[in-house]
């Protein structure tokens, strides 16, 4: 028997949101709140930070009274506009991984909880970052005393890359060109159960939808994991149910099909 859950989780590129046609398909809208009315909470959890969210999910979280976020593959999470938890880089951290970029000529980006700062600009940054329409700036220096959550490099999937990265780092590749740097602890799911211990829940009070690689962890953990039809084989490997593609009704259709909308 699937337990009903109290809260949901989504990601945003390919399961909310269609990159390829920068929107939100009305019926993905519809299930949304029709899950509100059952008073199952909504959440999102994403591998980006909330500045850079397309305007179509602003949109989505001001229609819908979406309160909870875990961005940044878990690393800086909000509820009601508030930190809840959050997980920045150490300084050891990030000067011994951008030493590498810096010296295999990588060109790499500090992630925020506002905003990609980019660095030793290249094509492989521009493609990546211009294909999710990720907004970013580049500059020639930065406060390192901001909170670094999480650091982006630009090279081809490909290629190896020159660098060696500490032990305590790992890598999740999100385009041919770009590839996410953070904490080897670091994950969708110790962001959600970071959250969820702070809201009194546990992770089989949670269900989530995802479709990328660094979902695995999240839907692997939660109460009941959810894969897109368009996810890899890996990420379906994990999953519970896989409900149809993203511009399929997806969403909708897997809701339904699991019972929990008409």
């Amino acid at each position: 028997m699937i337990n009903r859950p109290k809260i949901i989780f989504f990601d945003i590129d390919d399961t909310l949101y269609i990159k390829s046609e920068n929107r939100i398909l009305d019926s993905t809208k519809i299930a949304l709140k029709q899950l509100k009315e059952q008073n199952i909470i909504i959440a999102i959890a994403t591998g980006r930070g909330i500045g850079v969210f397309p305007s179509c999910v602003h949109e989505l979280v001001k229609e819908i009274g979406i309160e909870i976020f875990v961005t940044i593959n878990g690393q800086y999470n909000e509820y009601r506009g508030q930190v809840l938890v959050d997980f920045p880089l150490t300084p050891t951290q990030i000067l011994q991984a951008t030493e590498q970029l810096i010296g295999g000529n990588i060109a790499y980006g500090y992630m925020t909880k506002d905003e990609i700062i980019g660095f030793n600009q290249n094509n492989h940054m521009a493609c990546a970052l211009t294909s999710l329409n990720i907004p970013y700036r580049i500059a020639d220096d930065f406060d390192m005393s901001t909170p670094i959550y999480q650091i982006l490099a630009f090279y081809e999937n490909n290629k190896t890359a020159n660098i060696r990265l500490n032990h305590t780092l790992k890598t999740f590749r999100w385009h041919l060109s770009g590839v996410d740097i953070l904490d080897k602890d670091g994950s969708k799911a110790r962001g959600i159960r970071s959250v969820l211990d702070k809201l009194g829940l546990n992770m089989a009070d949670a269900w989530a939808f995802g479709d990328g690689f660094n979902d695995i962890e999240m839907l692997s953990s939660v109460g009941f994991g959810v894969a897109m039809g368009n996810a890899p084989n890996a990420v379906k490997a994990v999953a519970d149910h896989i409900c149809p593609n993203h511009t399929d009704d997806g969403i909708y259709q897997g809701l339904k099909d699991l019972g929990l909308i008409q």
